[in-house]
Parts: structure tokens; C-alpha cells; sequence
């Protein structure tokens, strides 16, 4: 799994809907070390995924009296993975209607979407744009803004420009010998600056797209 780190707090999710995009989900962030509980009410979907989150359970997602009898309320990120219009905009106000503080849904359509928007959803997610990948890094981390998986082993980061780095040139920060990353474009804006040369100067707001291995990407989105 790619991009592995300690959590930085105690945050515990709960992913209701254990398909493909959510398991994918779940496992990302249990093997970042974050609490997990997956629910579906398939029981082959709960058996497969049980021995790699915290907690796995057969249930309802859509029935508010079994969610609130597995503490729900309890939990910090609520992430809807339901295809199915209606079940999805069920849990999704389930979970806003117990308090909990980031909901996160899926949707498989533009209209689907905005109904999930309308109802309160924090954020909104479609599959086919955003990996499950992607999306547990972004409930995680405050500073990594986008995440490519290019290989095993090897992907393209976007992230926000740490305060020791600007007003510093490339130059100075050597992020190969550093971090063992390539900085292969700078985001300022609306501006993108592809391919900085060693003298381009880092400012506040920029955005570093890091090219690496994993283990070299991770330590350079810990620099916050």
C-alpha cells in the first residue's frame, strides 16, 4: 500500500458500504494505522475485508436504530459508498443527523451528486474520477492536496508548500539529496510552472508536484 504513515490524530472513520470503492477506502486507512469500521449488509463483502480493518459488521446501512446501536455518533469521518440513490441519501443523513462531523459520500451521477449535496453531505466523490486511494488521503492529510499512483511503489504528490521552504530556491532546498524526490512542476495560482530550474524561488501558496518513491514521498508530506 502506498503512502503508509502513523496517523497524526485519533480520528476514527466508518465506511458504510463495503464494494469496491469502499473497501478500497477502508483498507487505505487502516493500513495508515486509523481506527475503521466497515459496515455492509452483504455478509461475504464484511467477511472479506474483517481481518484488515479495526471492526467489520453485517448490517443495515440504511437502518438508523442498528447504526446508532454501533456508536456511530462516536465516529469523527462517516464515508457513504452506496451506489444506490436512495440507501446513499438515507445514510447520509443518518450520519449528519448523529453528529457526525465529516460525511463523505459517494455518487455515481452528476444528479446523484446534488442530491447528496442538497441533503448535507460535506463532500461528494464520483469513482470514476477519484480512487478510494485518493480520497483516504485527503480525509487524512491537512497538506497533500492530490495523490497519483503511477507503480507499485512510485507516485506523483501534490502538495502545499511547507512555511521553511519559501523564499528558498530549489537550489538551496535539494529535494533529491532531501528527500530523494524530484519537484517535476510548481502550482502558484492559476500558473502552473513546469519543470523549475534550480534557481526557481519557493513563495508562500505554492503548490509542489514531487515525483518519487513512496517512502520518499511520505517523509516530504510530513514537512508541514
Amino acid at each position: 500500500m502506498a503512502l503508509r504513515r502513523r496517523p497524526r490524530t485519533n480520528r476514527q472513520f466508518v465506511v458504510l458500504g463495503l464494494g469496491r470503492f469502499g473497501s478500497s477506502v477502508a483498507r487505505t486507512l487502516s493500513q495508515m494505522g486509523f481506527e475503521v469500521l466497515g459496515i455492509d449488509i452483504d455478509a461475504e463483502r464484511v467477511q472479506d475485508i474483517s481481518d484488515e480493518v479495526t471492526h467489520a459488521v453485517q448490517a443495515d446501512c440504511t437502518d438508523e436504530e442498528a447504526l446508532i446501536s454501533l456508536g456511530i455518533r462516536n465516529f469523527d469521518v462517516g464515508v457513504v459508498a452506496i451506489g444506490d440513490l436512495e440507501a446513499s441519501v438515507l445514510a447520509t443523513v443518518i450520519l449528519l443527523e448523529q453528529g457526525v462531523k465529516l460525511v463523505v459520500a459517494k455518487a455515481v451521477s452528476e444528479l446523484h451528486g446534488r442530491v447528496l449535496q442538497k441533503v448535507g453531505a460535506h463532500h461528494v466523490v464520483y469513482p470514476e474520477r477519484d480512487m478510494g486511494e485518493r480520497v483516504a488521503h485527503y480525509l487524512v492529510s491537512g497538506n497533500v492536496l492530490d495523490y497519483f499512483p503511477l507503480a507499485p511503489g512510485y507516485s506523483l504528490l501534490e502538495v502545499k508548500t511547507a512555511p521553511e521552504f519559501v523564499g528558498r530556491t530549489l537550489r538551496d532546498l535539494d529535494f533529491r539529496a532531501r528527500f530523494g524526490v524530484i519537484i517535476v512542476a510548481v502550482r502558484r495560482g492559476e500558473e502552473l510552472y513546469p519543470a523549475p530550474g534550480p534557481e526557481f524561488r519557493i513563495e508562500s501558496g505554492d503548490i509542489l508536484v514531487a515525483l518519487g518513491p513512496d517512502e520518499d514521498l511520505e517523509r516530504l508530506q510530513a514537512e508541514e
